[in-house]
């Protein structure tokens, strides 16, 4: 499905807004309903396209079967901004239960009351969140201790490359290494006057889904010390990551002729994406493209792989950047009991996390779905799901104001790719104290 992460990744000042002032507080009285008697909760959700809308009613219908006395009615295609209102009002109308794409503001769901914190309905339903979802999962659905949501359905990013200009080039296998990736991509490469006739990879920040944090997923970086301080200065993943980067960039061509090329470019979510037309040899990209691609009938044989490590960690090879949707329940329902029952079918019953994922196309939230025999896909897809069950495979910390911190990071990524700034260590100096100021006025 196009975007779990990538529709609102960067999209969180408006919805943040909305939830710093919905510090609506975790009252118990919500979870003293009986779930065995007759009653109806409301399911806010944001998925849209006609087969995500098809499998989210046939997900329900299967909840709804095993929970006869228990009926939901679906809202469909809710933004963040919509959801945090009504999560803020509350009310009838209002959503017991919720699914979001927006990661980046777990931090913000749990801190400012939102959502309830679901380990004591863990607990009392014996279910162990460390050994039912990846380690990523587990980690982005929860802050300061309070795990306010859960996973359902994920991304993986991965590297998808073009078999045939391979061959062509006489690449024999996709690289592992950032260097083997480096020597690749200026191979892949075939210049036309200043432009390009196949640039080998898209290494600029605005190249679709090159972000800082799709980079520095294979770095393995520590975002925030133990203090809660910005790490950006400190760990050397982050200058390692950026020197890679800005490398790639001065390597094929330099930031001018790059973004001049990415012009003439199709959009990511259309048929002429560059990958698509063999423009671009490789690409950096989540689960959801091979079907896209695939959709487009390209002229050559699209390889999958996972994205390379650097040197020093090709023991780590195979892991990846992981993201997702998440699940919570409403602070203000009154009916938290019957919403969990929900959140726990959808989320960790096998079978049904399985059907969801078949359905939405995405990669499943569970170990034990992740080694289900009843998931369809096109072979290539495994690659995702052994990124997702890696125990190397990262993500991004939850933060009390979302992924601000994130868009700073990603801003100092465009200013040092584009020679705006120079001194990589000075900039990441300002950057990490940038990040604390902010983090310090959310408090």
């Amino acid at each position: 499905m196009p975007s779990i992460a990538r529709k609102a990744a960067f999209a969180v000042t408006a919805s943040l807004a909305l939830l710093a002032t919905a510090c609506t507080g975790q009252s118990n009285s919500g979870a003293t309903d009986d779930a065995s008697k007759d009653t109806t909760i409301n399911f806010w959700h944001a998925w849209s396209a006609p087969n995500e809308v098809k499998a989210v009613k046939d997900l329900v219908a299967g909840f709804e079967k095993a929970h006869p006395n228990i009926h939901v009615n679906i809202v469909g295609n809710m933004t963040d901004d919509k959801i945090n209102q009504a999560l803020r009002s509350g009310g009838d109308q209002a959503p017991d239960v919720i699914s979001s794409f927006t990661t980046n503001n777990v931090g913000k769901f749990c801190s400012s009351g939102a959502l309830v914190d679901l380990n004591p309905f863990f607990k009392k339903s014996g279910i162990d969140p460390e050994t039912t979802f990846p380690k990523p999962m587990n980690e982005y659905t929860q802050f300061d201790g309070n795990r306010c949501a859960v996973p359902l359905l994920g991304d993986a990013y991965g590297l998808y490359y073009n078999k045939t200009a391979f061959e062509k080039a006489g690449i024999t296998a996709p690289p592992k290494t950032w260097s083997e990736f480096e020597a690749d991509a200026k191979k892949l490469t075939i210049p036309q006057g200043d432009s390009y006739k196949q640039l080998g990879f898209m290494p600029d920040y605005h190249g679709w889904e090159s972000t800082t944090e799709h980079y520095f997923g294979q770095f393995s970086p520590t975002y925030f010390d133990k203090a809660g301080k910005s790490n950006v200065a400190k760990d050397p993943a982050f200058e390692k990551g950026f020197t890679l980067q800005k490398r790639l960039v001065d390597e094929l061509g330099g930031f001018q002729k790059l973004e001049k090329f990415r012009a003439t470019l199709g959009d990511e979510w259309g048929a002429r994406h560059p990958f698509h037309t063999g423009q671009v040899a490789m690409q950096l990209d989540g689960e959801w493209r091979l079907g896209m691609a695939l959709d487009t009938k390209p002229k050559f044989d699209i390889g999958v792989a996972p994205l390379p490590v650097p040197d020093d960690q090709a023991d780590q090879y195979g892991k990846g950047y992981i993201t997702g949707t998440i699940a919570g329940i409403a602070a203000t329902s009154h009916q938290q009991n019957a919403a969990w029952e929900l959140v726990k079918y959808m989320t960790t019953n096998t079978d049904a996390v399985v059907g969801f994922a078949n359905g939405i196309h995405n990669v499943p939230s569970t170990l034990a779905a992740l080694k289900s025999p009843k998931l369809k896909y096109d072979p290539r897809f495994k690659t995702f799901l052994d990124i997702a069950a890696n125990p190397d495979s990262t993500t991004t910390p939850a933060s009390i104001n979302g992924g601000v911190y994130l868009v700073t990071i990603q801003q100092f990524g465009y200013d040092y790719e584009s020679g705006k700034v120079t001194d990589l260590k000075a900039g990441l100096k300002k950057t990490a104290a940038q990040i604390d100021t902010d983090i310090a006025q959310a408090k």
